[in-house]
């Protein structure tokens, strides 16, 4: 069965996609530093079990569009995209699945838009309605200037460090925050220490962590160098608009994700390791009523559908199986 490749435009920008298989259809939304690519071994089984899987590279990334202005990346821009997706694509509803930043996309389509959503998937994020994510104002406090978040607002300092060397950034970020680290013995958040840069505070991997190959590091790579120097501009816009997305998500306060819903997280996920997540998890039945899973995955890292596809994709299939 084979992928196809192409372009899909709505909501003011050019997206691309991957897509495997037909039936009802499962949109697969990566996270930060990826791209489609990362659902590979998703849109196979998904197709493969008979689903329409499509992988989009989102806004910024990749072979897909990159608005100029910050202020392109809200979230509520990027929940347009997956709606304007699931039109383009001819549907009148899909399955949303999220990982990392993908999550947050995936929970908030199904708050704003649950007449589109049969169901939902987050992995490594739980929800936090309404912004989905604490803002800089707040983690500033908590953690200081070198969280990774608060670093990332000032506009051109990590998109430079990242785009000198993609190659080394993405080998170093994967392997970093991957379940390989012999010196974790639980997952830890990403600061980067005074004096340093984003990319210099992720120690090269002596090997690669046994399931990340180097093809998928270049291939990477690659698709990011499309944008050359702005190859992660687009993506850290979309953390300069977390302080905005308080304002612009607060209709929605109160709210819960009424769909059908599942989590998966590994248990050196550096995400567990973020203030008030514990809590997010306990309070995951009360944010999406009908839950239908919380899955954790033992010794897995950040990287979930990639570090762990077996188990991923039977999870994901017995979810999609349960739906109406």
């Amino acid at each position: 069965m084979d992928m196809a490749h192409r372009d899909i435009r709505g909501n003011g920008v050019r997206l691309h996609i991957a897509e495997q298989g037909s039936g009802p259809l499962v949109l697969l939304l990566h996270g930060f530093p990826e791209g489609w690519y990362s659902w590979r071994y998703q849109l196979t089984a998904l197709a493969e079990a008979g689903y329409r899987a499509v992988a989009p590279d989102q806004r910024g990334y990749g072979r897909s569009d990159r608005p100029k202005e910050v202020s392109d990346y809200t979230l509520p821009h990027l929940v347009g995209d997956v709606v304007a997706l699931i039109d383009a694509l001819g549907e009148e509803r899909a399955v949303v699945v999220g990982h990392d930043w993908g999550a947050p996309v995936a929970w908030a389509t199904a708050l704003m838009r649950p007449d589109l959503v049969r169901g939902v998937v987050g992995l490594s994020v739980p929800p936090a309605p309404p912004a989905m994510m604490p803002p800089p104002s707040v983690t500033r406090k908590i953690y200081g200037e070198g969280y990774y978040q608060v670093y990332f607002q000032e506009p051109g300092r990590a998109d430079a460090e990242m785009a000198a060397d993609p190659v080394r950034f993405l080998r170093r970020i994967l392997a970093g925050a991957s379940d390989d680290d012999p010196d974790a013995d639980e997952p830890r958040v990403w600061m980067i220490p005074e004096g340093t840069t984003a990319v210099d505070s992720l120690p090269e991997p002596e090997s690669l962590p046994g399931w990340l190959t180097e093809d998928a590091v270049r291939f990477f790579a690659r698709e990011h160098a499309l944008h050359k120097e702005h190859a992660y501009t687009g993506p850290l816009n979309w953390y300069r608009n977390i302080e905005a997305n308080q304002g612009l998500m607060s209709p929605f306060q109160g709210r819960t994700i009424d769909v059908p819903g599942l989590y998966m997280v590994g248990t050196m996920d550096l995400v567990l390791a973020m203030r008030g997540v514990p809590e997010l998890r306990a309070a995951l039945t009360s944010i999406v009523p009908d839950l239908r899973g919380d899955i954790t995955l033992p010794g897995c890292g950040h990287w979930t559908q990639q570090e762990r596809p077996e188990e991923v994709n039977a999870a994901l299939l017995e979810f999609l199986a349960g739906l109406d």
